[in-house]
């Protein structure tokens, strides 16, 4: 647990909001929640989420940037790089929504430049502060289910990929890059360092166009010895969202379902089963958004380190690096000297004769 008496003081916050689509609307609420001014900077929708809001309209990215005290990116995820580049040359510490970047390379040359600035960037990967995955966290690092042998891990949503930026996988990484990528650093996180990687989607990407409904599977092996395996879907729309784990260690077993519980089901062998449970079963919590920039503002105003910064980033887009690099060559990848390749090779054609 983090030591809350040890939480700087966030009065007085002021936020330069970079982009107005949908995950800017949660974004939002919570900084309201949080006491802070916030500026908004977009190329649409800038003055209609102000009105709703409450909030300031920045003309410019550079009058943003001379106003604020650091930023927070929920743009395309193409357009992360450029931006965050901008804000650290400014000498603006950057809060970053998934993926940081869409390569690894990236990742590192903003890490890199942060650190030459001075200043410093986190990504947003809000699922390592859902309370089911917080507590599956801890109870893996207690000890609680032993030491972890399997893990599950799930993601379905409704398809974004119908129209916009989601179908061009050079613009979004396709569904890996964009849905499976919480689950990607959950099985880091929970499971520890991967050593290596295969990947299946079905049905292929044509041309690097992701088709609108499509499911992906990637199996990951740990250096701990556990082995999780991942699926992420885009479905038809309407689909309901849905996420959840089944974490199974050589003396218990967590599980969590978005779709079945309300709660957090905790199955534990010998005497660790007369324990409390992990978290009560209501679901009155706070928004895992703004327990996230309430941390992550935290750590910009020199409290303790947050859950997740940029190297946890760098890592989860790695890991998809790699899933795409499976598909398109039909291999398993030996994550301990994995070199990503150029973008444009996941357009080949794949060993089945399928294009990926």
């Amino acid at each position: 647990m983090r030591d809350q008496m040890s939480e700087p003081d966030l009065s007085g916050l002021t936020v330069g909001l970079i982009g107005a689509g949908n995950i800017a609307h949660v974004h939002v609420a919570a900084w309201k929640a949080l006491g802070a001014r916030v500026l908004v900077h977009s190329i649409a929708g800038a003055p209609e989420l102000a009105t709703q809001y409450g909030l300031e309209v920045a003309e410019s990215l550079d009058g943003l940037l001379e106003e604020v005290e650091f930023v927070d990116i929920v743009t395309p995820s193409a357009t992360h790089k450029e931006i965050a580049l901008a804000a650290i040359k400014a000498g603006r510490n950057v809060i970053c929504e998934k993926p940081l970047s869409l390569t690894a390379a990236d990742a590192r040359e903003l890490s890199e430049a942060a650190a030459a600035a001075g200043v410093r960037i986190y990504p947003a990967h809000v699922v390592r502060f859902f309370p089911a995955y917080a507590a599956a966290h801890n109870a893996v690092q207690a000890g609680r289910i032993g030491k972890v042998a399997v893990a599950r891990f799930f993601r379905v949503a409704s398809s974004p990929a119908g129209a916009g930026w989601y179908r061009d996988v050079a613009r979004s990484g396709g569904v890996i890059m964009d849905l499976m990528v919480h689950d990607l650093d959950q099985a880091r996180w929970l499971c520890g360092e991967v050593i290596s990687l295969y990947a299946v989607q079905s049905p292929p990407s044509v041309e690097g166009i992701s088709p609108v409904n499509v499911a992906a599977h990637v199996t990951l092996t740990h250096a701990t010895g556990a082995i999780s395996h991942l699926r992420a879907t885009w479905g038809a729309t309407g689909t309901q969202f849905k996420s959840g784990f089944s974490i199974a260690g050589d003396r218990g077993l967590l599980e969590y379902s978005s779709a079945e519980d309300t709660g957090f089901s905790e199955e534990l062998q010998d005497a660790a089963s007369t324990g409390d449970l992990l978290i009560p079963s209501s679901t009155l919590y706070e928004s895992p958004y703004l327990t996230q920039l309430r941390e992550l503002a935290a750590a910009l105003r020199g409290g303790p380190e947050p859950r997740v910064v940029a190297a946890d980033g760098a890592a989860a887009v790695y890991l998809a690096e790699a899933a795409r690099e499976s598909m398109a060559t039909g291999r398993t990848i030996d994550m301990t000297n994995f070199v990503p390749s150029p973008p444009d090779r996941h357009d080949l054609v794949d060993p089945s004769g399928a294009v990926e």
